[in-house]
């Protein structure tokens, strides 16, 4: 991977420069046999998971607050035995948008992943790995709407009920990428967790098994978020 981007970090962005590659991804190629008996052994208790295709990242560069990167398909069994394994390899990375998305009344509002999802219980905003829904006919790769996608399909939640705000706040450790974009939605958190529940009973399929509130960083401690969120919300509490 050509990168210069670094790890651990906590990086403004003006604009996410994303497009879809060629790239022969040696771990998922040298790594048939047992990728096959990851998913076997992960899938057991979760048989609705789906082996869809994804997209990962393979370089990338940031230059004048414009982050450049290329990303390449491969099979959401591949990338989940190689973020299991610690990311062996090459340096690739899950590059994925948020949705940071925040009450009129300061707090932010995060799903809780479903039992039957890899990511059982983990509580984050609304997100999603890349895939071909958000690759555009001229090759680029849209982030931007995949943060409204991902709402949508997570929460029941409508654009036109949100407001999303431009830039994003890219947070950058071994193996991941974040993309939050910052989006408001003009309800008390206590009456938008509400609707998110009552819209989430009527979708096609449930990600989420509930809508967690986060008014401060104490909150973050009760629920089973990632080291990246807290890092998140840490930054923009200390800056409020």
């Amino acid at each position: 991977m050509s990168d210069d981007v670094g790890n651990s970090r906590i990086i403004r962005l003006s604009r996410v420069d994303a497009r879809v590659e060629s790239y022969d991804w040696v771990f998922a190629r040298d790594n048939e046999a047992l990728i096959k008996a990851h998913w076997a052994e992960v899938t057991v208790d979760k048989p609705t998971m789906f082996n869809g295709r994804v997209m990962l990242q393979h370089r990338a560069a940031i230059n004048d607050g414009v982050f450049e990167a290329g990303y390449f398909e491969t099979d959401y069994a591949a990338f989940l035995t190689w973020r299991d394994l610690g990311h062996p390899g090459a340096i690739v990375r899950n590059g994925f948008a948020m949705a940071a998305l925040r009450a009129n009344d300061g707090a932010f509002l995060c799903g809780k992943m479903g039992d039957h999802t890899a990511n059982a219980g983990k509580v984050y905003f609304a997100a999603g790995t890349p895939d071909r829904d958000d690759a555009r006919p001229d090759g680029t790769l849209d982030l931007a709407g995949s943060v409204t996608r991902e709402l949508a399909e997570e929460t029941g939640l409508r654009v036109e009920e949100l407001q999303v705000g431009e830039g994003w706040t890219a947070l950058i450790e071994q193996g991941r990428i974040a993309f939050m974009r910052e989006v408001m939605i003009d309800l008390p958190a206590d009456e938008a967790r509400a609707l998110m529940l009552e819209r989430m009973k009527h979708l096609a399929e449930e990600e989420l098994s509930d809508i967690v509130i986060v008014r401060d960083l104490a909150d973050t401690e009760k629920h089973d978020m990632p080291p990246f969120m807290r890092s998140y919300l840490e930054h923009i509490f200390e800056d409020t």
